[in-house]
C-alpha cells in the first residue's frame, strides 16, 4: 500500500507518519517514507535517520529538470508526455545515496528547498508524482508519503500514485475547512479517505465530530506530552506512550477494514 498523510501546516503529518512507519516496521513489513515536503527539514529526525541525498539531485537537480519541464510545455501535449522514469521501480531500484535507513524503515526525500531565489517547488511536485506512479510494491511493502502543508499536492496531482489518504486534523476551524475540500477531492479520484483527529481532549474531540462525517474518522491522538516534547527536541517519534500506541493500531486496522 502507498498511503499519503496530508493536513494543514503544524496539524501533526510528521509525527503519525513515524509513528506508521515504527508500526509497521515492528510488524514486519519493509517500511519506505517519501518526505515530498519541500520545507520540511526535521522529518529524519523523527525517523532517526540521518538526511539522505534529494532523489531530484540525483536526477540531474532542479534546473535540469525545469528545463525538461519549461521544454515539455512549449507543446500542448508535452507535459502529459514528459516521463522522467523509463521503466518500472521497486524499492531495491532506488539509488542507495536516496535512502537513509533505520531498521526496517528508510527514507527517501524527493527535494528541498535549499536557497533564497531558486525558484519555486513544481519540479519536486513532477518528480514526486511520476516516481509514485512508477513504484510497485511487493505484499510485505509499505510506503507512507508525508506532504507538504495543505491541498497544493492535490494540484500537483501526487495522490495519483497513492492507495490512499490519511487526514490529520488539528483543533483548529481551518484543519475542519480543510478536510471537507480535501474529502471532495479524494472522491473525485476516487481514493479512500480518513480523518485522524491529532492533540485532542474528549471535549475537541466531541466539538471537532460535529463538523466532520463519522465514517471517515478511525482515530483520535490524544494531547501527549512525550510526543510534544520529542518533535519540539527533534527527537526520534515513537509510540511507547500507552495513550498513543493503540490508536495507532485503531488506525491500522481502519484501514484494513474498509
Amino acid at each position: 500500500m502507498k498511503m499519503l498523510i496530508c493536513g494543514k501546516g503544524g496539524s501533526g503529518k510528521s509525527t503519525l507518519t513515524a509513528l506508521l512507519a515504527e508500526y509497521y516496521g515492528k510488524d514486519g513489513k519493509t517500511v519506505m517514507v517519501v518526505d515530498t515536503d519541500e520545507s520540511n527539514l526535521g522529518l529524519h529526525r523523527f525517523l532517526g535517520v540521518n538526511h539522505p541525498t534529494d532523489l531530484m539531485d540525483q536526477m540531474g537537480g532542479k534546473q535540469e529538470l525545469m528545463g525538461k519541464m519549461m521544454s515539455a510545455m512549449k507543446s500542448s501535449e508535452g507535459m502529459m508526455n514528459l516521463q522522467l522514469f523509463d521503466q518500472e521501480w521497486k524499492l531495491q531500484d532506488i539509488p542507495s545515496a536516496c535512502i537513509a535507513e533505520n531498521g526496517s524503515v528508510k527514507l527517501l526525500s524527493i527535494g528541498k528547498i535549499h536557497h533564497a531565489g531558486e525558484g519555486c517547488a513544481c519540479p519536486m511536485g513532477f518528480v514526486a508524482k511520476q516516481f509514485l506512479k512508477n513504484l510497485k510494491l511487493s505484499d510485505n511493502e509499505i510506503v507512507i508519503i508525508d506532504t507538504e502543508a495543505g491541498l497544493e499536492h492535490f494540484g500537483r496531482g501526487v495522490e495519483e500514485g497513492a492507495d490512499a489518504v490519511l487526514m490529520v486534523l488539528d483543533p483548529s476551524y481551518e484543519s475542519v475547512l480543510l478536510a471537507k475540500k480535501a474529502a471532495d477531492m479524494t472522491a473525485s479520484l476516487s481514493l479512500p479517505m480518513y480523518f485522524v483527529l491529532n492533540k485532542v481532549t474528549p471535549e475537541i474531540s466531541s466539538q471537532m465530530r460535529k463538523d466532520l462525517p463519522a465514517d471517515k474518522i478511525i482515530g483520535e491522538i490524544p494531547v501527549d506530552q512525550d510526543l510534544l516534547s520529542a518533535g519540539l527536541a527533534g527527537k526520534e517519534i515513537t509510540g511507547s506512550s500507552q495513550s498513543v500506541m493503540p490508536v495507532i493500531q485503531n488506525i491500522i486496522a481502519g484501514i484494513k477494514s474498509s
